[in-house]
């Protein structure tokens, strides 16, 4: 149940995009940061690339006000560092679209945390659209608007950058301000609009942009149907893995894959021609690496001081019963389920777990206490 049908306000006409100029050099952008002045508004967006490297590769930044559109190259030879600098530094209310990939990025290129978010994509879920609804849907639903998706796969790493594609780039930016106007009358009218407020601001936590080897093994689905002793060297594994492919800037899985992890946990194997024998492992992996694999699972011992995961919920029946509740409830408020509670929270309720996601913040309310009434 979608909450409205058309945006509080009727949307003014769209910025101008045609021949929009591409900020490559220290001038263009200094005129940029004075003309942010003191929006009280900003629309952010970047594109990246991550498919050959450990950590994205920042390409372009998109930033909007109400009535003007930059687009920042940051593969140029100047630093785009004052730009961010500014807009950490600035008051205004920073609208994003499924910000937490931005946000990683923009953290590990400026390292800076925006002062404030607006996700629509989080806003457009608490008044019943999708949870994971993408930017051009919603821009259609709810500003009547049809963006050309024709570039969503671009190479942004090329250059130059073709007229249409920072066209593109832009329409990622420009209908921001007006979906944040009919999101947030929406949210309001259904007493909603702190709530979306605040699980923008959980997106904000620095932690959750940092990766720690020691917790890499988190990344890995199958670890719970290891037996104890080989979680503990799926784990060592996790986070050799992790330092290596940070080390040498290239994908995890191209250092050794989950599936590969796990089956040599599993087997433990004890020499080069025994590993070799183990899932999706390259041969090339084993020539380079095979020793230091070895050496990792020598080393990984019987028990890490890390409670052993298992597959199973504590009882399947108890949490269909729970997930009944979080379902009416999400009824309700014509929201889905999973925005009150997963069946990952649920489960870690019957453990024993009190620091989840549905006993915090506006969720406690809503259903936590239902919940903690039903255990």
């Amino acid at each position: 149940m979608i909450l409205y049908t058309a945006p509080v306000m009727p949307a003014p006409p769209p910025l101008p995009t045609a021949n929009l100029p591409l900020i490559s050099n220290a001038a263009q952008l200094d005129e940029a940061c004075a003309a942010l002045g003191e929006a009280p508004l900003l629309a952010l967006d970047t594109e990246f690339m991550r498919t050959n490297t450990y950590a994205p590769q920042l390409c372009l930044s998109q930033v909007a006000t109400r009535s003007e559109v930059w687009c920042v190259d940051e593969l140029a030879s100047f630093d785009s560092e004052p730009l961010w600098q500014s807009i950490a530094a600035s008051g205004a209310l920073c609208v994003l679209h499924a910000a937490k990939q931005d946000l990683e990025v923009i953290r590990i290129r400026h390292r800076i945390m925006l002062p404030s978010l607006f996700d629509t994509q989080v806003a457009a879920a608490l008044v019943g659209h999708p949870p994971q609804v993408g930017y051009g849907n919603l821009v259609k639903a709810v500003l009547g608007i049809e963006l050309d998706k024709a570039h969503t796969r671009a190479d942004w790493a090329r250059r130059p950058l073709g007229s249409e594609l920072l066209r593109y780039a832009a329409e990622d930016v420009i209908h921001l301000p007006d979906l944040h106007d009919a999101l947030a009358g929406a949210l309001s009218a259904a007493g909603r609009l702190d709530w979306a407020l605040e699980d923008s601001r959980a997106l904000l936590d620095p932690a959750l942009y940092e990766v720690r080897p020691d917790e890499a093994w988190r990344r890995l689905a199958g670890l719970p149907f290891l037996a104890p002793e080989a979680q503990v060297r799926a784990r060592r594994l996790a986070a050799w893995r992790e330092t290596l492919a940070a080390s040498r800037d290239r994908p995890r899985q191209w250092i050794l894959s989950d599936k590969s992890i796990l089956d040599i946990a599993r087997r433990a194997p004890e020499s080069l021609a025994a590993l070799a024998d183990c899932e999706e492992i390259a041969p090339g992996t084993v020539r380079h690496k095979g020793q230091a694999i070895l050496a990792e699972l020598a080393a990984a011992g019987s028990d890490d001081g890390i409670p052993p995961l298992t597959p199973d919920p504590p009882d399947q029946a108890e949490v269909k019963r729970l997930a009944k509740v979080v379902s009416g409830i999400a009824a309700e408020l014509g929201i889905a389920p999973e925005l009150l509670a997963t069946r990952r929270d649920l489960i870690a309720l019957l453990r024993g777990e009190r620091a989840g996601r549905p006993l915090a913040g506006w969720r406690r309310e809503v259903v936590g206490d239902a919940l903690v009434s039903a255990l």
